[in-house]
């Protein structure tokens, strides 16, 4: 039975939706999204996109985001056009209201990576085409869809699997944490003291996991986190933009690494995880990423996968 069978949600129509996070959309929505991907995944030619076209602006440089999201539309019909804010005029002083609406006369969608979060919603205010995060400071939801969708391949189910996420609670630890809650998926934060997920995330993850069945724990122990987990996860130690930071925290998140020790105190089936780009021997050890457990690879690749259902939700014909 392929996933298509197995997550029988109801269908619901996101057309014309913006995707900032996952906080305004449903466990239907997600598990609609993720039946998808696999279809996509599985049929990865099509004209479900045919004539549509994506803005893609990056203020951030991204090897991933680009290019999952360019060869998705690629392969669905569609044209993509990459933006940088040095060759646009919004980076010469053109508002961003004004940048949503010049682009909205011309393109069906905007991705939008960006160094904030308040920035992003003030594009997807003026813009009267769907808006979709393709990383902010505090959400990378495309990020956390793929993670879900690893997971769900290889396992076979979200609902009652443990995911420990070893780290600094940047925005991939936000979205995963939310996603993961919204599956029903026991959910624990490993961070060093300072540098735990906002508050304000955590209580919007505590909530949506007492409403689908699932739990949200911050511990300051990554052994005794990964205690029994399906899955392990980690992240770059310092994000772009905290180079300046970086000896403070590689200082900070001493005893963190995600190595061997740490991968036993899991099950022996339980899966690595990382969004990449990754630093072996800091965050991970090479044994482990690079090891049989590890699916990083399979994960990057399925980041066009959920993409592309984004994508065909978002802004295909029907």
């Amino acid at each position: 039975m392929n996933l298509l069978e197995q997550m029988t949600s109801t269908s619901t129509d996101l057309q014309g939706k913006d995707l900032l996070s996952w906080l305004n959309y449903s466990q239907a929505d997600v598990s609609q999204l993720l039946a998808q991907a696999q279809y996509l995944k599985e049929n990865p030619h099509s004209s479900f996109l045919a004539g549509k076209t994506l803005a893609m602006i990056f203020e951030k440089s991204s090897t991933r985001t680009r290019v999952s999201f360019e060869a998705g539309m690629v392969q669905m019909g569609g044209h993509a056009l990459y933006l940088n804010t040095k060759d646009i005029q919004i980076g010469r002083g053109e508002s961003i209201s004004d940048t949503a609406q010049v682009l909205s006369g011309y393109v069906d969608a905007i991705m939008f990576r960006t160094t904030s979060h308040e920035k992003l919603q003030e594009l997807a205010e003026h813009a009267s085409v769907p808006v979709i995060n393709g990383l902010c400071d505090v959400y990378h939801p495309c990020q956390a869809l793929a993670d879900v969708f690893t997971i769900l391949e290889q396992k076979g189910r979200l609902h009652g699997l443990k995911i420990v996420y070893v780290g600094d609670g940047n925005n991939v630890a936000h979205s995963l944490m939310i996603i993961s809650a919204m599956m029903g998926m026991e959910v624990v934060v490993a961070t060093p003291e300072g540098y735990e997920p906002a508050p304000d995330v955590v209580a919007q993850a505590e909530k949506l996991a007492l409403q689908y069945e699932g739990s949200v724990t911050i511990s300051h122990d990554p052994h005794k986190a990964a205690e029994g987990a399906d899955v392990i996860y980690t992240d770059v130690w310092a994000s772009m933009g905290q180079e300046e930071e970086q000896e403070e925290r590689r200082k900070a998140f001493q005893g963190f690494q995600v190595n061997q020790s740490v991968m036993n105190q899991a099950k022996d089936d339980a899966m690595f995880l990382h969004c990449l780009p990754a630093h072996r021997e800091e965050e991970v050890t090479a044994e482990v990423i690079d090891g049989p457990q590890s699916y990083v690879f399979q994960q990057a690749e399925n980041r066009m996968h959920v993409q592309k259902a984004i994508l065909q939700a978002l802004i295909g014909y029907r």
